[in-house]
């Protein structure tokens, strides 16, 4: 895979893309990975603040500052993109059961809705691993009714990422989170199933936008957003 043909290739297609939650740990890192590869003409934050940006790399960025609760008077931050990212995403801890749920569910596919409408035909979502609409548990529940419903806005390509515990230096404290990356960050090359760095997530989902005519819906498990992950890692 030439790597550095496929992004020249997306860079003279002059594509736009945005970014739902930027300032979470997945949006930073992707972000980070979209200005450094150069690979899209306009980049746009939509978010509920505005971000700050000491590197110069980042002067460039528009930012839409919207109300989550009233996403219908925001429609115009999300048109005219061609590619969305969506790294929302809360805990029921921090924001309760019905946040969380607003946040999860109701946010994230009201931002589909007004950027399908807006015209984005690839849009990227990340859930989680062993999310299922069936789901007694609320977490994976939820993440599983959002994939579907979202899939049946019918964008042209819907990409589903799937994974698995996230080891990050998260600046909230999570200490469950934190005592599973300490067991599992030990084991993630013998088992890749089991955990993934936040970094390769970002990896992944670039690299996957820039290869054209994937499925229409995809769902991208743990151990697949991995190997991508490798490809794009630039070491």
């Amino acid at each position: 895979m030439d790597l550095n043909a496929m992004e020249e290739n997306h860079r003279q297609k002059n594509r736009t893309c945005f970014i739902l939650g930027a300032s979470g740990e997945t949006g930073k890192a992707l972000l980070k990975e979209i200005v450094e590869r150069n690979i899209f003409s306009k980049i746009t934050l939509i978010g509920r603040r505005q971000l700050t940006f000491e590197d110069k790399t980042y002067e460039n960025l528009v930012q839409k500052v919207v109300d989550f609760e009233k996403l219908d008077e925001y429609a115009e931050a999300f048109q005219g993109h061609d590619v969305g990212y969506c790294c929302l995403g809360t805990t029921k801890a921090k924001a309760g059961a019905e946040g969380f749920v607003r946040v999860d569910h109701d946010y994230v596919l009201k931002s589909a809705e007004l950027a399908k409408a807006g015209g984005c035909s690839h849009f990227h979502l990340e859930s989680s691993k062993g999310a299922d609409k069936t789901s007694s548990f609320l977490y994976l529940k939820t993440k599983g009714q959002v994939e579907a419903e979202i899939e049946d806005l019918g964008f042209e390509r819907f990409s589903i990422y799937r994974p698995a515990v996230l080891l990050v230096a998260r600046e909230e404290s999570r200490p469950a989170e934190w005592v599973a990356q300490k067991f599992l960050g030990a084991f993630s090359s013998v088992f890749p199933t089991m955990s993934i760095s936040i970094t390769a997530v970002a990896r992944a989902m670039v690299i996957n936008t820039l290869k054209d005519g994937g499925k229409k819906v995809e769902i991208l498990e743990n151990k697949a957003i991995c190997n991508l992950g490798k490809i794009g890692d630039k070491k």
